[in-house]
């Protein structure tokens, strides 16, 4: 069976090897002649996946031990709701950075909580950037700082976690596990699993002990990181099959070199995707400025706007899913996730000088 390149920007590709290991173990996980999806959550066998998924990550992040890893369910937009509501405690400020469409909308649902700060923004310039640090005004009584360390529709990416006097809290929904980050440096780091673990359905969050019962009094148990890392992400069920993908994602990721390796490799496809774009003479451009430019993902016009969904119809044809770009910007974008292999990236690549020649 020939598998298309899947560029999407998530859901998105899973390793060979997982999908390969889920499908032999669909009907009898264990020896337990049941599915994975099948067995209880409260049961032995589950929750030892659900303890290997959580060692796992640890090793490869290196999560000190005062930090809680949670499991939970809602995605980055829940998130966005539920970061406010866990982390003011008795403040009515926060601070966040402003890069893109992503913090965008988180700014926009703390606003229900909390008096919200715009610390720096790159709006007007179109998001091409992440604002130089002599820019930014920080609130040193803010409850906390929010940064989304990569926007999947900009293109744009911090080099570094922000220094902050404040506790730092990270989206790193498109980020994670693909290059390293330093954990103690943050407050929170949360991510969704649909780019670089997994399937959708499971959200990570990564918690200073430090940062529990701060919620507001209207925070639900079952949004309240504090009462959620005390039934140890089972509060309710949770979506279990999601959180087996996971497990076995992480596993290949240990497999494969861990976060240094992979982070080398998706800079190796970002550079000859961009290398590619930026030798087009113009027909392709790109618009973020160099130094922060995204390693996962790689938006990118054509200068003919007709040629452009020429360009997404025979992509498609020829086997390259998910190119289509974010409906608020447009264009193209090829997102590189772990799973998305060189081999992809080079054919993508190939296709994109052969269209450029013959089009051009």
């Amino acid at each position: 069976m020939a598998r298309s390149y899947n560029f999407s920007a998530g859901p998105t590709a899973l390793p060979i090897e997982v999908l390969r290991q889920a499908h032999e173990e669909f009907f009898d996980f264990a020896g337990t002649g049941m599915s994975v999806m099948e067995i209880s959550h409260r049961s032995d066998v589950f929750r030892e996946i659900a303890r290997q998924a959580e060692q796992d990550l640890r090793a490869l992040l290196r999560i000190p031990s005062h930090y809680r890893v949670l499991f939970m369910q809602g995605g980055a937009s829940l998130q966005f709701a539920q970061v406010p509501m866990n982390l003011l405690g008795d403040q009515h400020t926060a601070d966040y950075l402003h890069t893109g469409l992503w913090s965008g909308k988180a700014i926009q649902a703390a606003r229900r909580y909390c008096d919200v700060r715009i610390a720096a923004s790159s709006q007007a310039t179109g998001f091409d950037r992440i604002p130089a640090r002599t820019e930014w005004s920080l609130n040193p009584n803010a409850a906390y700082l929010h940064y989304t360390e990569n926007e999947t529709v900009h293109g744009v990416q911090f080099a570094d976690a922000p220094d902050a006097a404040v506790p730092l809290v990270c989206d790193a929904c498109s980020s994670l596990l693909s290059k390293p980050i330093e954990v103690a440096r943050h407050a929170l780091i949360y991510a969704a699993a649909q780019k670089n673990m997994g399937p959708a359905g499971l959200t990570v969050a990564i918690v200073d002990d430090a940062l529990l019962d701060r919620a507001l009094a209207v925070t639900p148990d079952i949004l309240n990181y504090a009462h959620i890392a005390r039934a140890e992400s089972m509060l309710n069920t949770p979506a279990t099959f999601s959180w087996y993908l996971i497990g076995l994602t992480l596993k290949w990721l240990r497999r494969s070199g861990g976060i240094e390796r992979l982070h080398r490799l998706n800079q190796a496809k970002a550079a000859l995707l961009y290398r590619t774009i930026d030798s087009s003479d113009g027909f392709y451009r790109n618009s973020v400025q160099a130094s922060f430019r995204s390693i996962n993902n790689v938006p990118f016009v054509l200068a003919d706007d007709a040629l452009g969904k020429a360009f997404l119809r025979l992509a498609d044809r020829s086997g390259f899913k998910g190119l289509k770009g974010h409906a608020s910007l447009g264009g193209v974008r090829a997102s590189l996730y772990n799973a998305v292999t060189l081999p992809a990236v080079e054919a993508l690549a190939d296709f994109m000088t052969d269209f450029a020649r013959a089009h051009g």
